[in-house]
């Protein structure tokens, strides 16, 4: 098997790279379908995905030996700044996705597209389902959800797998910005209005590689399970952490940002349970093994 990881740097990336070298997860072994593949991983300073005749040239490089799965996890992640640069969200999360889609159609490879809860407003009380119609308020959101639709419309093998509040060893996320600020200060505030579900890298890259495995294609909402807030999310990583420090509960009118964050954005895997099966651990557990490692 030959598999191309795109934003490979990234917290994603990395750990499906980890996963796919030792064939094992934090949850479990990964299928053996996998035994024995040429993983390659590119960044943005190795192949411009938005770019179609870089695609172009990558392609002929492979075409003795077409990719097997392509897993894009490439994509503008800065929330904020995408409400600002709206042709650079529109190129990198929804431009992408589409050359991204026809390259692996072209491949005859099987492609999951990494998504975002950010396609939904967050007014919803109950979790998010598959069915659920997308309502983005932010422009990230908007270009996210215009991504999905254009690999649906250029991939006849594809997965669409959204995510939230993803945390991992490599880059900056919540988890490490909440430890580095609570041991540096007495007293920290986190909003407490926010609700969503806690993401395990691992845990999603575990999920990722058995989805691939198979063949129902479509969209999976793959989160950890259970529900909390920003706020109950940090007092648990400093609690976990063993650092004396106050966490402060705030609202979100308190702390504007550039762009609205969904008050409420937490995910049900209904088509993780009907087909591969769900084994997103506890966030709390999750979490707690992520921190115990570091």
């Amino acid at each position: 098997m030959k598999i191309l990881i795109t934003g490979s740097k990234g917290q994603l990336g990395s750990e499906l790279f980890g996963i796919l070298l030792s064939m094992d997860s934090e949850i479990g072994s990964i299928p053996e379908i996998y035994k024995g593949a040429e993983v390659i991983g590119v960044d943005i300073d190795d192949l411009d995905i938005s770019d179609s005749a870089a695609l172009d040239t990558f392609s002929l490089v492979h075409q003795d030996k077409p990719f097997d799965l392509i897993i894009n996890c490439a994509a503008m992640t800065n929330v904020d700044a995408c409400e600002t640069e709206f042709e650079a969200a529109m190129k990198g999360n929804a431009i992408a996705p589409m050359f991204i889609a026809k390259f692996a159609d072209k491949q005859g490879a099987k492609l999951i597209h990494i998504s975002t809860d950010y396609i939904f407003d967050g007014k919803a009380d109950t979790p998010y389902t598959e069915n659920d119609i997308p309502s983005p308020a932010t422009v990230y959101g908007a270009s996210k959800l215009i991504g999905e639709k254009n690999v649906q419309e250029n991939c006849s093998h594809s997965f669409i797998v959204r995510t939230a509040w993803l945390y991992g060893n490599t880059g900056n996320n919540f988890v490490k910005t909440i430890r580095k600020i609570a041991a540096e200060n007495d007293r920290i505030t986190v909003v407490n209005d926010q609700i969503g579900n806690p993401t395990n890298a691992n845990d999603l890259a575990y999920h990722i590689l058995k989805i691939a495995a198979g063949d129902v294609y479509g969209i999976y909402h793959v989160t950890g399970n259970g529900i909390c807030s920003w706020y109950e999310f940090a007092c648990e990583i400093v609690r976990l952490s063993g650092i004396e420090c106050e966490v402060v509960p705030v609202t979100t009118e308190e702390f504007p940002r550039p762009a609205p964050r969904p008050a409420f954005s937490a995910m049900d895997h209904v088509m993780l349970r009907d087909t591969v099966g769900d084994e997103m651990r506890p966030w709390r557990e999750a979490l707690a093994a992520f921190i115990n490692i570091k």
